[in-house]
């Protein structure tokens, strides 16, 4: 059984495949975090509790004259607030006559079959033949009238385990809630290393790795979006923790809007993790029988370094939380207009490229910004969703019908969340955007925002959208987002609930979504905001695939691609071919890296074909060949990085291998280059010890052992940016 209950221990176990996660209910009715780790057989684990007299921890009240139980550094699952816990708590509230306390004692539990659905939000499913069970914990705190419910719904085979945090008004007066982290994570130790992400606009999800150090570290968004900046995704892992050895855990909070991730080391060097919505700016009335949902936190734990870690996670939200029928499918090879027109086009030039494309293999040819409403830059026309007759003689539906009649697929951009102020929406419709009253509105690229926390711009949306689904035959959709949010006031709440918009909002946001995109199911949707500023678990939960990054420079992607592999799957990384010099760079890179860096994941173009050489087109031809033909391989197999290109300053490698072990890719990019240079050899990953291996192009065959233990020789005629792809068969 995956969870089970210990009532002469009062100590709940659950259990994965390769983790077991164990929490105790104290004599004081506290819920208490034993363990979480490596598999144990044991269910009797007080003696991890070591309790002291410890001067200025002070002893809740129903402690008596025990000066040993202080909740200011036992180990908690769900911390109290205000109650002799002085680290950063779980909850922060306000309720009745100013109360501010919250001391939530365990009042029952249950277990039911599946995953715990999340109200309004995103999550894990079960499939069918998975035995997956959720335990939910009610915590009750009579004084406040709020109840807190845990639910932790345990995915035996995937070794992940989704926390869940509900909050209930069971008084008579309202609760303002200010804080409610989805998970709290204690730790009996502090000698571990922080894994976060960081970065910016064109360079997100930079790995940061530092000494947990004391007092409190933290990581979040404050921008409406899970942002460019940072990433809803935490690693904690032991010292000496590598890609293929020692303990780590991984936190990823589901979530899309302004979150926080903090790390607390103690007075007594314990380590207190707490993920959730950004408290600042945050504030929620919970009116007496009304509940709060937060975002659904999945953890998982690896005893084997960072790799096993990443696979975990590349497999639940790759099979579990990805909803669209296309995570299964074989997804078209697209090329985009963006980089190849922008905004200066008409039917005849997108019919030309489109032309091309298809001569080069091209299944899909997506129509990206420019095509709607007034829109010859970026300074007008967002909100209005008609067509632009004066670009687009023919129109969408005969542009599409030309499209298809060449042999490939149609896709559009949209931005749905914004409006410019020169269109006719926000004409009509000026009161439908984000700003405080009294105010001059600040912009960002021209445009505002839409308020998503009101229904009625939310339905608009839907009809919207909807109806340019309408308008023609489109099989996929690009949903951008290009600016953040700032002042967050809504002219449908009053004073006492603007704290609320900035998470209305994504609820809004999810709302649209579920109406637009998982009622088409046959149109492949891709997320973007300016790139990557919304890449989190949640998004995948509607959109199969990300735009990775705005930034399309093969060196660039090697550190995005790097970072962003740790948490999401290569199926939800979009990359495309571009051309040089590089848009946003300068930088040359040969056009055969460029390919091989964009089947780090879901492969495309972002480029003009009428414009390259023959022999350009040729060498493309041949990428989309080789890309159809190891489909399966480079995204659903298991993905192995071989090098820190932080570390590794000569050579970036990765490496897919089949479930079954008996094919690999290995791909490999010169980044620096000397001359007379050293011979480097790579160590591969993955494969099977005891087989023998051959390597297409190469002559003999190798065992599994000697290519992982020993390597194989970077080609030493490879330049700088130069690269290579090596598949491997076993005999």
């Amino acid at each position: 059984m995956a969870v089970r209950y210990n009532a002469d221990a009062k100590t709940f176990i659950l259990d994965t495949e390769d983790s077991s996660y164990v929490m105790k209910v104290s004599r004081y009715g506290n819920l208490l975090h034993m363990y979480y780790g490596e598999k144990l057989p044991d269910q009797e684990l007080d003696y991890l509790l070591t309790l002291a007299d410890r001067g200025f921890s002070p002893n809740p009240y129903e402690a008596g004259s025990d000066r040993t139980f202080s909740l200011d550094f036992v180990p908690q699952e769900f911390s109290t607030c205000r109650s002799g816990d002085y680290r950063s708590p779980s909850i922060e509230l306000t309720w009745g006559r100013g109360g501010m306390a919250f001391s939530g004692k365990v009042a029952g539990y249950e277990v039911v079959s599946g995953a715990e659905k999340i109200q309004g939000m995103p999550g894990l499913r079960d499939l069918p033949g998975e035995n997956t069970q959720t335990l939910k914990i009610l915590l009750e705190d009579p004084v406040s009238g709020l109840e807190i419910e845990l639910a932790y719904a345990v995915f035996e085979e995937k070794n992940v385990i989704a926390r869940s945090v509900r909050a209930i008004n069971r008084g008579d007066h309202g609760v303002r809630l200010e804080k409610l982290m989805s998970a709290t994570l204690d730790f009996r130790d502090s000698d571990y290393d922080l894994l976060y992400f960081s970065g910016r606009h064109l360079m997100e999800r930079g790995l940061r790795r530092i000494g947990v150090s004391d007092g409190v570290h933290s990581i979040g968004s404050s921008r409406g979006a899970s942002s460019h900046q940072y990433n809803p995704f935490m690693i904690v892992c032991e010292k000496d923790c590598g890609e293929d050895r020692g303990q780590c855990w991984g936190i990823s909070l589901v979530y899309s809007g302004n979150f926080r991730m903090e790390a607390e080391k103690d007075q007594f060097s314990q380590l207190r993790v707490n993920a959730g919505i950004n408290p600042d700016g945050f504030s929620f009335w919970v009116e007496p029988g009304e509940s709060f949902q937060a975002p659904q936190t999945v953890l998982a734990w690896s005893g084997e370094g960072f790799g096993n870690l990443s696979r975990i996670y590349h497999r639940v939200f790759r099979e579990n939380l990805c909803r669209s029928p296309y995570r299964n499918r074989i997804r078209p090879v697209l090329l985009n207009s963006w980089e190849a027109a922008y905004f200066d086009f008409d039917d005849e030039k997108l019919l030309s490229i489109a032309r091309e494309a298809v001569d080069l293999g091209v299944d899909l040819f997506v129509m990206d910004d420019g095509w709607f409403g007034k829109r010859d830059d970026d300074n007008s026309g967002l909100g209005d969703w008609k067509e632009n007759r004066g670009k687009l003689k023919m129109g969408v539906r005969r542009l599409s019908e030309e499209i298809h009649r060449m042999g490939m697929k149609f896709g559009v951009w949209v931005e749905p969340e914004m409006v410019s102020e020169d269109s006719d929406l926000y004409r009509l419709h000026p009161d439908w955007c984000l700003r405080e009253p009294g105010r001059p509105a600040v912009r960002g690229r021209n445009q505002l925002v839409l308020d998503l926390s009101r229904r009625d711009v939310c339905d608009y949306l839907v009809e919207a959208m909807n109806s340019v689904l309408d308008m023609a035959q489109i099989e996929y959709v690009k949903w951008d987002m290009n600016r953040s949010l700032t002042e967050t006031w809504s002219g449908c709440l009053d004073r006492e609930h603007q704290g609320e918009v900035a998470h209305r909002y994504i609820l809004g946001l999810y709302y649209v979504m579920d109406q637009v995109i998982l009622k088409h199911p046959e149109v492949l949707f891709c997320g973007c905001c300016g790139g990557g500023g919304r890449y989190d678990a949640a998004m995948l939960y509607y959109q199969p695939q990300i735009w990775c990054s705005d930034n399309t420079d093969a060196v660039n992607r090697l550190k995005i691609q790097y970072g962003t592999s740790f948490a999401y799957p290569v199926s939800s990384m979009e990359a495309h071919v571009s051309v040089c010099p590089n848009h946003q760079t300068g930088r040359v890179t040969p056009l055969a890296t460029r390919g091989i860096v964009a089947m780090g994941g879901m492969f495309g173009f972002e480029l003009d074909p009428t414009r390259m050489s023959p022999e350009e087109k040729a060498e493309c031809r041949d990428q989309i060949q080789f890309y159809k033909k190891h489909y399966r391989l480079i995204t659903e197999g298991d993905y192995y990085r071989l090098t820190n290109p932080y570390e590794n300053l000569y050579f970036t490698a990765w490496q897919q291998v089949s479930r079954d072990k008996k094919k690999s890719l290995v791909s490999l990019v010169v980044t620096e280059k000397e001359g007379n240079d050293a011979q480097r050899f790579v160590k591969l990953k993955g494969l099977e010890a005891e087989q023998f291996y051959q390597i297409e192009g190469w002559k003999g065959k190798f065992s599994g052992r000697v290519l992982m233990s020993a390597g194989i020789p970077v080609p030493a005629e490879l330049n700088q940016y130069g690269g290579i792809q090596l598949i491997l068969k076993m005999v």
